[in-house]
């Protein structure tokens, strides 16, 4: 709708325009301050240009009123207009407040969490963010791929091996064992561990050199926990990329590097050039004994990344990485590529309460708080939907007793039960879409109409939320959907009222509009509550 109103004005005065929706909506459905940005050029006021461009753009069919108020020039849409894009949405259902396809090819990389535990609360912020933005955009038309990267090398994986077995001796074989400051715990490591005696037999644990062995027999295991902890959560990924699998390329990679004047050798470790490209110092790629570093394994992978050609690379990484990003922007400039391509997106660490108290860590983690437990506890929808409800990269804190409330202090129970509501009144009026598709909206009051109106702000919303990466730009839309849907029904009659097919065919447009919204979060609508 706002495009096909943006799209008019801007042909008629070959000029690209500012269209907003006005605070107050008494002034219209859509406003543009154009007349303030053509003032100068045409030396005109700006509201003596807003009355003579007025003229320019009447258009009956799209515009029941167009006024100018202090050089603003103001839009109020047509019963007309709005009743055929009502008919239109009603009609083809799947493809309502779809964009045209986009030519722009983007690479997706997100949670790519160490495969040496389960999924804590943490990782999952960024899970659902990320896979949210892929819905989004693919349902906006551009061509998306997501991928998760696996590190399974470096000295993580050492101590993955080691973990293991201090959990067999400790907990198996009830030895005192000293643990070391470094390792990974929890009961997840008791389990692998008793899988792997059951395969190998006990001497495997006390066996140093195969710890490499059993990292990795832990590894599959663990990414088989994450896979199927994000797939509860609707979360599924087209690609895995292995690092160990990478690091076969580092010899091509450096020469590039070193090519490219990038790399220099001091104390027998080999440095990136990072401070070119403003990082504090220059980074270690290569360590004094000759192994690649972690940064390595980044380049290797974002050299992989862009040799793969997509026109844009987009990285959620928490917010405990963002001095990584100059010196991985630095590699891909040394590279030959362009790190304005390459976009980071930083997840922050949420706070979980339970009862107004900090919630109890996991025993099967060790330290942590496990997505999967939370997911299990108030569901995934409830889960998805609040951590959507702020953008990724502030503070989030929330109780999860409050998702719990059957009222409208739960944001994704308010938002179902006006999908419900809606539902249920066709149920009791006997009536389906096809019985109520023809309605006119001529005779329309101003309440229904701005209904109407809102439900079908979708797209527009959509692509905003896409475009700026702030999801929670479409939280905050069904919410206040939802908020005008029960205004409308506590202040209408509508079963048995002369308007009863046109009230359905107005909050049918809604119901739309929530169904859908709720499905790019990856939330099914309830029908019934």
């Amino acid at each position: 709708m706002q495009n096909i109103v943006k799209k008019f004005i801007e042909d008629k005065l070959k000029k690209e325009i500012v269209l907003e929706k006005p605070k107050d909506s008494s002034l219209g459905h859509f406003a543009t301050p154009v007349a303030f940005s053509l003032a100068k050029e045409l030396k005109k006021s700006p509201m003596i240009l807003a009355d003579e461009l007025i003229l320019q753009l009447e258009n009956k069919e799209l515009f029941e009123k167009i006024e100018a108020v202090k050089g603003f020039i103001n839009f109020t849409l047509s019963k007309s207009f709005i009743e055929k894009l009502t008919n239109q949405a009603l009609e083809k259902k799947d493809d309502f407040a779809k964009s045209t396809l986009k030519s722009e090819r983007i690479l997706l990389e997100y949670v790519s969490a160490n495969p040496t535990g389960p999924l804590h609360i943490g990782h999952a912020r960024g899970a659902i963010f990320g896979d949210t933005l892929y819905k989004v955009g693919s349902y906006l038309g551009y061509d998306i791929t997501t991928e998760y990267y696996i590190n399974d090398a470096g000295a993580q994986m050492q101590l993955l091996g080691t973990s293991v077995s201090l959990a067999a001796r400790d907990f198996i074989f009830k030895e005192k064992v000293k643990y070391p400051e470094s390792y990974y715990r929890g009961d997840y490591l008791v389990e692998i561990a008793q899988k792997i005696i059951e395969k190998y037999g006990k001497e495997i644990i006390y066996d140093e050199s195969k710890f490499e062995e059993m990292a990795i027999f832990a590894k599959d295991i663990v990414m088989e926990i994450i896979i199927k902890d994000l797939n509860d959560l609707g979360i599924n990924f087209q690609n895995f990329v292995s690092e160990k699998s990478l690091y076969g390329s580092w010899d091509s990679t450096k020469t590039v590097l070193e090519e490219n004047g990038s790399l220099y050798t001091k104390d027998d470790k080999t440095y990136l050039k990072s401070t070119q490209f403003g990082d504090d110092s220059d980074r270690v790629v290569v360590r004094d004994n000759g192994i690649p570093t972690y940064l390595a394994g980044d380049i290797i992978y974002h050299k992989n990344k862009f040799d793969r050609g997509f026109d844009k690379y987009i990285n959620i990484w928490g917010a405990d990485h963002h001095g990584y990003i100059t010196r991985v922007k630095a590699a891909i400039e040394f590279l030959g590529n362009s790190s304005s391509k390459l976009e980071v997106i930083l997840s922050q660490m949420v706070q979980l309460l339970k009862g107004k108290e900090p919630y109890k860590m996991s025993k099967r983690a060790g330290n942590v708080i496990l997505m999967s437990d939370i997911t299990a506890e108030i569901g995934s929808d409830a889960l998805r939907f609040i951590f959507l409800t702020k953008k990724s990269d502030t503070h989030l804190e929330f109780d999860i007793d409050m998702l719990k409330n059957q009222d409208s202090t739960n944001p994704i129970f308010y938002i179902n039960y006006a999908h419900a509501r809606i539902n249920q009144l066709f149920v009791k009026s006997s009536l389906n879409v096809e019985d109520i598709k023809d309605e006119s909206f001529e005779a329309l009051n101003s309440e229904a109409l701005n209904l109407v109106y809102e439900s079908l702000l979708l797209n527009s919303i959509l692509e905003d939320a896409f475009s700026k990466r702030e999801m929670q730009k479409i939280t905050e839309y069904l919410y206040n959907l939802a908020s005008s849907v029960h205004k409308f029904y506590n202040e209408h009659k509508i079963i048995g009222s002369n308007e009863e097919k046109t009230y359905l065919k107005v909050l049918s447009m809604a119901k739309l509009s929530l169904k859908t919204g709720l499905k790019l979060l990856g939330i099914e609508a309830k029908e019934i509550m």
